[in-house]
């Protein structure tokens, strides 16, 4: 019988930053991740103040900046096709050295997590294995039920006490009917691939409206990471009406792009994300724990799902720590984390909500938003503008509604 401390189910920012504070913390902690690696492309990259905060605070900061990143400090939303650009967010507005949203790719964020955790003698990460179901004891989660992803499959149970489900959207915990999934209507789905980029290009993250779609393009170097919101369950329809047609169209969104060869040959190069708007009523039951997107999926509108799931991360492992030492965790402690990460969580989904009705459903039913709508953005364009004004939701993309402080145990720099 195989056992530990906490299982965490999931690999991702969350899963891995919880394993790297509950290890440093000296709780026995194991991460099941059921890819072989980090390399996914076309996840969310961004990483905001609150993060890069505590990667200071963890001794990270020095590794992290050797990272290949790039910088923006606003957050902008367009108001029609090939119209202007209102600012919603300045986060140069904020003072100390963390006034900016850093763009790295994700599997490097992982990579240095999992490089410091794997330090730590009571941490361990076990890559291709899936947890398939959940094993209970009167009423209680007591670990999983897994599958490693190898050639013999071989399958396993790991007990622990307590689970904590990072593992996304597709968790196993939205299974349960006692933790109550709640969804928010959702006007798009996201279209993702890759074009080239030539270094006279504009730098940072350059986004803009099109007919009946809304674009975002992320810097990487040497190529754009670029996402095209589209109407939901449009995809089809759109990809049977032809590549050359699409690009043309985009060409037209994006004019300083449209002198160089098709970055695109085929459809197969175009991811479709099915985007959700979603949350758990409850997050927990006696012992397991949903953080992240397992708890709230995220629109992808202010690239903040990663940093969120970061701080409940950071959250749990403050209220969890010491129950865990002590192996006296209760329904009270998983309790904790979800009223104290839920009002940033439901704030930032009512300002999401709020952007998809205003802005993006217009845009892409072929409308730029009218009247009051109009106003409001571009009155919040003002307020990023007055110095007093701006650092208020600028702070708020940056930190949340609530700043998370690691467990003074966690915070070891490394030798």
């Amino acid at each position: 019988m195989e056992r530990t401390t906490c299982c965490v189910v999931g690999g991702g920012p969350a899963g891995m930053v919880l394993g790297l504070l509950l290890a440093r913390a000296g709780v026995e902690v194991t991460v099941l991740e059921k890819h072989g690696d980090f390399l996914r492309d076309f996840r969310g990259d961004t990483v905001h103040p609150s993060t890069l905060a505590l990667l200071e605070d963890l001794g990270l900061s020095e590794l992290f900046a050797a990272l290949p990143q790039r910088h923006v400090q606003t957050v902008r939303l367009p108001i029609g096709p090939g119209g202007d650009l209102v600012t919603v967010g300045d986060i140069g507005a904020l003072s100390g050295p963390y006034n900016y949203v850093a763009m790295v790719p994700q599997w490097d964020l992982l990579n240095l997590l999992a490089d410091e955790a794997a330090r730590e003698p009571s941490f361990r990460l076990r890559m291709n294995t899936e947890a398939t179901s959940f094993l209970r004891e009167g009423g209680r989660i007591t670990g999983v039920r897994y599958r490693e992803r190898t050639p013999d499959g071989a399958t396993g149970e790991l007990r622990a006490t307590l689970t904590v489900a990072c593992d996304g959207r597709g968790s196993l915990a939205r299974a349960l009917p006692e933790l109550g999934l709640r969804a928010f209507p959702c006007p798009m789905d996201a279209w993702w691939f890759r074009l080239p980029r030539r270094e006279s290009d504009p730098r940072g993250v350059v986004g803009n409206a099109g007919d009946r779609f809304v674009t975002a393009m992320i810097d990487r170097g040497d190529y754009w990471q670029c996402a095209v919101l589209i109407r939901k369950g449009t995809d089809e329809e759109r990809r049977a009406a032809g590549l050359d047609r699409f690009l043309a169209e985009f060409a037209q969104a994006t004019p300083w792009i449209a002198d160089r060869e098709p970055g695109l040959t085929s459809w197969d190069e175009v991811k479709l994300l099915d985007v959700r708007l979603e949350r758990l009523r409850r997050w927990h039951r006696p012992g397991l724990l949903c953080i992240g997107d397992a708890a709230h999926a995220m629109s992808p509108v202010f690239g903040i799902g990663i940093n969120l799931a970061v701080e409940d991360a950071v959250a749990a492992a403050r209220h969890l720590v010491g129950p865990l030492r002590e192996g006296t965790v209760g329904l009270h402690d998983v309790r904790a984390v979800q009223r104290r990460r839920w009002p940033t969580t439901a704030a930032t989904q009512a300002l999401q909500r709020i952007a998809h009705a205003r802005v993006i459903e217009p845009l892409l039913s072929g409308r730029s938003p009218v009247g009051k709508d109009v106003r409001a953005l571009r009155l919040a364009d003002l307020v990023t503008r007055a110095p007093w004004l701006k650092r208020a939701p600028a702070y708020f993309l940056a930190y949340g509604a609530m700043r998370e402080r690691p467990p003074a145990v966690s915070l070891r720099r490394p030798d």
